[in-house]
């Protein structure tokens, strides 16, 4: 039988529980540094330690939907905040909550193990069964309406302490428990939910704005430069990129977003997996990335099937046995570069300073009559056979082989409109430029020894 006294304690916490009165136990140290989110660098300690939890009393749907209105209400912030970050759940921070729910009491000490932590809480106790999570959740984001982000003040007799930490930016990870608990004889409600990083960190006694306002995802780290919108698009939070190569891969294609390159299937290639390929060399060797042949001298065509007769006396420039032949049309790159092999040749690989000053006077010389045949062209720049090539992160001459010499133009390449393809550029005085691969220009056909030594030279 209780005494008089324990009645009136059990009901005096029965009208503060109706009033709203909450409890919050949340660590509050005086100017320490934020934790940041963990980013792979150093083991977070939620993840390395051994924890034995008791059972956890919310089901996975009451898990997904806590973190839902959690992301949600940090979307609706007022002024709105540039550096809020998307919540994810933590399973280890789920169990340290639903620990602190079955204390039952506000004052119960956290273990020296879970102070180390560094974490946020927020806590609350209520009759049982008058409200559900998400309801007690809700109520602490009206707490909002309590605090002045100017001042970073909360009105006088109210508390905010549980609206600044679910609204904390840098609380990056969520995990929330619950506990029925007798107190006499009534039934009472615990809820807790443990944040990590934590917040409502203090300066000089007086807690701290919880984020920066201005417009969202404005101010997100590099390691949360991703911006979460909800479904109605209201809002945003900072996080982690799901794709920061800002691409997809055809034909089932996997992205490496470490460096943004497709692994293709067999039987596909090119840097997005677009093109099909099926292409069989007869007298060549495949290049798989490019699917295209590398032909044999004296061989031309898209499968290195024809056999070339090439005349002598077609060649505009001779450069230490070299022939050069600089085109009349204009082509896309893989167009030229087919149309090359085509005559048994290749686009022109320029390897030292002296095919590169000869190529640039001899095209200098012919700018004031530079037409071409085929009326459909861009510019007055000339391809030669270098790409870049994203499975090597470098750029390769046609033939596979890697560059030691480069007379690239001030400033390139600079990869504008993603160009892949080398040109000589008429208005930097012939120096080399990347640009789209798709681009039509003239280009320049080059027949090394090898080429020149299956010539047919009968008339």
């Amino acid at each position: 039988m209780q005494g008089p006294w324990g009645l009136c304690q059990s009901l005096l916490t029965l009208l503060l529980s109706f009033l709203h009165v909450t409890w919050a136990e949340i660590q509050m140290p005086q100017l320490q540094k934020e934790v940041p989110p963990y980013q792979g660098h150093e083991a977070d300690p939620l993840e390395t330690a051994s924890w034995d939890f008791p059972d956890s009393a919310l089901s996975l749907k009451e898990s997904f939907l806590l973190l839902a209105l959690h992301n949600r209400l940090r979307s609706k912030v007022h002024p709105p905040a540039a550096n809020m970050q998307r919540m994810d759940w933590s399973d280890q921070l789920a169990g340290l909550a639903q620990e602190q729910a079955a204390r039952c009491s506000a004052q119960a000490l956290l273990p020296a193990r879970v102070q180390a932590l560094q974490l946020g809480w927020n806590v609350q106790l209520l009759p049982a069964r008058v409200a559900s999570f998400a309801d007690v959740v809700t109520s602490w984001f009206r707490e909002g309406q309590g605090y002045t982000y100017a001042a970073a003040h909360c009105a006088s007799n109210l508390t905010c302490a549980h609206y600044t930490q679910l609204v904390w930016a840098t609380s990056s990870q969520l995990g929330c428990g619950k506990h029925l608990c007798t107190m006499g004889l009534m039934e009472m409600e615990a809820f807790a939910c443990a944040y990590s990083p934590g917040g409502n960190w203090e300066v000089n006694g007086k807690t701290i704005v919880p984020y920066k306002k201005g417009a969202w995802c404005s101010l997100c780290t590099a390691g949360v430069s991703g911006c979460f919108k909800a479904w109605d698009h209201g809002g945003g939070l900072c996080e982690v990129p799901r794709n920061p190569c800002r691409m997809s891969c055809r034909h089932n294609g996997r992205l490496n977003v470490s460096t943004c390159h497709c692994d293709c299937l067999p039987g596909y290639t090119g840097r997005y997996c677009q093109v099909r390929c099926s292409v069989r060399c007869q007298h060549g060797r495949f290049r798989e990335e490019e699917c295209s042949c590398l032909c044999d001298a004296g061989y031309g065509g898209a499968e290195c099937a024809l056999k070339v007769q090439f005349p002598f006396h077609a060649c505009d420039l001779w450069i230490d046995g070299s022939c050069f032949m600089i085109s009349p049309e204009a082509d896309t790159y893989y167009g030229a570069k087919s149309k090359c092999q085509e005559k048994g040749g290749m686009l022109a690989q320029i390897e030292n300073q002296k095919v590169q000053d000869i190529l640039a006077f001899y095209l200098g010389r012919l700018e004031t009559t530079n037409e071409v045949t085929d009326a459909d062209f861009e510019t007055r720049n000339f391809w030669i056979g270098l790409t870049y090539k994203t499975s090597k992160d470098s750029f390769r001459w046609a033939t596979g082989e890697h560059y030691s010499f480069t007379s690239f133009a001030f400033g390139q390449p600079d990869n504008q409109g993603f160009g892949n393809c080398v040109e000589l550029q008429a208005s930097a005085a012939f120096n080399w430029n990347d640009q789209r691969c798709k681009t039509r220009n003239r280009y320049i056909c080059q027949f090394a020894q090898e080429h020149i030594s299956q010539w047919d030279l009968e008339p």
